[in-house]
């Protein structure tokens, strides 16, 4: 552990996963002057990809808030993986969630709390964002929630 951050993550029971590498031709993270544009994010946990099928029908809220909170865990390995130190994260700037959602699904915002609450938990004020969050009808491998993010870094 290097820091504040990483006994945060701790004190939340949270071990940051080894960053899964692309599936196709993106990188995971671009840096450009002391912002991080983070590739979307999608829901791999120990034992691969997690939550597939759609919030409204195969998840609740609840799950898909959780999906969320998963895709964190996963924004922020990457962030470390490319930086080194959490505690050089200056901001998180901006999350875009996007959700695998049944057409009649409005709770967008309830899911991608789930990402948002635990950001702030970690990051507090630092962790403050503006936020995107819309339904899509598919997303790859068929998961139920992905989310890129924009950080700003020293």
């Amino acid at each position: 552990m290097s820091g504040t951050i990483e006994a945060r993550l701790a004190e939340l029971g949270v071990t940051l996963p080894v960053p899964v590498a692309p599936q196709a031709n993106y990188v995971p993270v671009v840096r450009t002057g002391n912002l991080l544009f983070i590739a979307g994010q999608i829901p791999i946990g120990p034992n691969g990809i997690e939550y597939v099928g759609k919030v409204g029908a195969e998840f609740s809220v609840e799950e898909g808030a959780a999906c969320a909170r998963l895709c964190a865990i996963n924004i922020l390995a990457q962030t470390k993986s490319a930086i080194g130190d959490l505690d050089k994260v200056v901001r998180v700037v901006k999350l875009t969630g996007m959700i695998n959602s049944t057409p009649e699904f409005i709770q967008q915002s309830q899911v991608v709390n789930g990402c948002s609450d635990f950001i702030v938990d970690v990051f507090g004020d630092k962790g403050r964002h503006a936020r995107t969050s819309v339904s899509v009808a598919s997303l790859p491998f068929g998961v139920a929630v992905e989310v890129e993010a924009v950080i700003e870094v020293e």
